[in-house]
């Protein structure tokens, strides 16, 4: 697989010494690895979690050596990186991750809540067992790893919170009731959170990557995409990481509650 190109912002962002937790980074072409990368670029230290069983369920297959290739990568940028393979639908996941930060890295100062968990339904196939497989993973591992970290941050000014959403408030999503529904919550949820953890000095932004390609999309859909939405190229996974990045940065302080659109930077 070709190296996938670093973020490099527009402006100076030092991230140098801090520790960034971001979760669904186990595939090279994912926006979670771009995460990690355009971190790292900045000076951060990494800890991505990785589940490749989830992976190999879906059409586009486990990126097997991905996890491994990438936390080597990330080294070779000159800073700490630990790759956890851990199931975030479990409900001790999300102490067990911060636990294991703390150990290897230090206490984290960004989390980044990257990922999701995806199956098609719509309104004739959607049960109870799928919704309930959403909702572990896009709601309670977030919202349940933002509060921990919130609760165990220092109160030191820089702490960061970002999750990433679907923009479920711009648009329709056909048969992705259960996706829809868990990754709905997570703006609302965003807004409300920002305002009970200002005081301890910790932003929470939201980041809609809009459509982008991560290898998933078929010829037809990406034609489709471009169509309907009218922009000359579909989304990169550089540009949810540049907006990573600049939610990263200590001079953010001011920006919390928000839903930033990648589409429209």
């Amino acid at each position: 697989m070709s190296q996938s190109p670093v973020v490099v912002p527009a402006f100076p962002i030092d991230l140098t010494g801090r520790v960034a937790v971001v979760t669904g980074a186990s595939r090279r072409q994912g926006i979670g690895a771009a995460i990690c990368r355009a971190l790292a670029a900045q000076g951060a230290n990494i800890l991505f979690t990785h589940w490749q069983a989830y992976d190999h369920a879906q059409p586009h297959g486990a990126d097997e050596d991905g996890p491994a290739a990438l936390e080597g990568e990330l080294r070779a940028m000159g800073v700490r990186a630990v790759g956890l393979e851990i199931d975030l639908s479990l409900p001790d996941s999300p102490v067990r991750v911060l636990d294991i930060t703390t150990e290897r890295l230090g206490p984290p100062t960004i989390l980044v809540n990257n990922a999701a968990y995806s199956t098609r339904d719509g309104y004739e196939a959607l049960d109870a067992a799928t919704l309930d497989a959403h909702y572990a993973v896009n709601v309670r591992a977030m919202t349940l790893l933002s509060v921990l970290f919130a609760r165990r941050y220092s109160g030191e000014p820089g702490g960061r919170i970002i999750n990433l959403s679907s923009g479920q408030s711009v648009g329709p999503m056909p048969h992705e009731l259960a996706y829809v529904a868990t990754k709905g919550a997570v703006e609302a949820f965003t807004r409300t959170l920002a305002a009970e953890v200002a005081a301890k000095n910790i932003t929470v932004n939201a980041i809609d990557p809009g459509a982008t390609d991560t290898g998933w999309m078929t010829e037809d859909l990406k034609t489709t995409i471009m169509r309907d939405t009218g922009r000359g190229r579909l989304g990169r996974p550089e540009d949810a990481a540049r907006l990573a990045v600049v939610s990263s940065q200590k001079a953010g302080a001011r920006k919390t509650g928000s839903a930033r659109r990648s589409s429209r930077w």
